[in-house]
Parts: structure tokens; C-alpha cells; sequence
């Protein structure tokens, strides 16, 4: 009796993750961001909440070198660290 199994009839297509899977840095682009935001959380006890201007720079950095996919930053959470648009800054400083 044969304990193997036969999945020929069906054939595995790997594809990459939709997020957390992005190529390396490999020549340095985004070196400084990465060092300025790793030293924010050494100098802040690894507490990401203090060092999330930092986070949005390196993933700017990121996606402007293509070393990620396009993103607008306030579905990366970064919606409060936006500036308002012209308009809506105008409506905001009327009494």
C-alpha cells in the first residue's frame, strides 16, 4: 500500500505578500533615514510612538527610491503627521 499522495493535477503559484515584503537597501539609499529612525528608538526605549515623524521619513525615503510600492501615507497611519491641504488650512484658521 502506497502512502504518497499525488498532487499533480494541481500546481502551487507562489506570489509575493500584498504588504510586509519589500527589496533590500542594498545600495544604501535610505541609510541615513533607517540610522536616524533606529538611534529614536534606542534613545526612546524601543517605544515607536516617539519616533513615528522618523518612521514617515524612512518610508518616503523608501518609496521614492522604489524600494516599496507607492503608498499614500495616511493609509500607512501617518494621517495626523499630514500637512492639511491649502484649502482646508484657510478654513481652519477662520474664526
Amino acid at each position: 500500500m502506497s502512502t504518497a499522495m499525488n498532487f499533480g493535477s494541481k500546481s502551487f503559484k507562489p506570489r509575493a505578500p500584498d504588504k510586509g515584503s519589500f527589496p533590500l537597501d542594498h545600495f544604501g539609499e535610505c541609510k541615513d533615514f533607517k540610522e536616524t529612525f533606529m538611534k529614536c528608538l534606542r534613545d526612546n526605549n524601543f517605544n515607536n510612538s516617539q519616533c513615528r515623524l522618523q518612521s514617515k521619513d524612512y518610508l518616503e525615503c523608501r518609496m521614492n527610491h522604489q524600494l516599496m510600492a507607492q503608498e499614500p501615507l495616511e493609509k500607512l497611519g501617518f494621517r495626523d503627521l499630514m500637512d492639511p491641504p491649502p484649502n482646508q488650512a484657510d478654513k481652519d484658521a477662520k474664526p
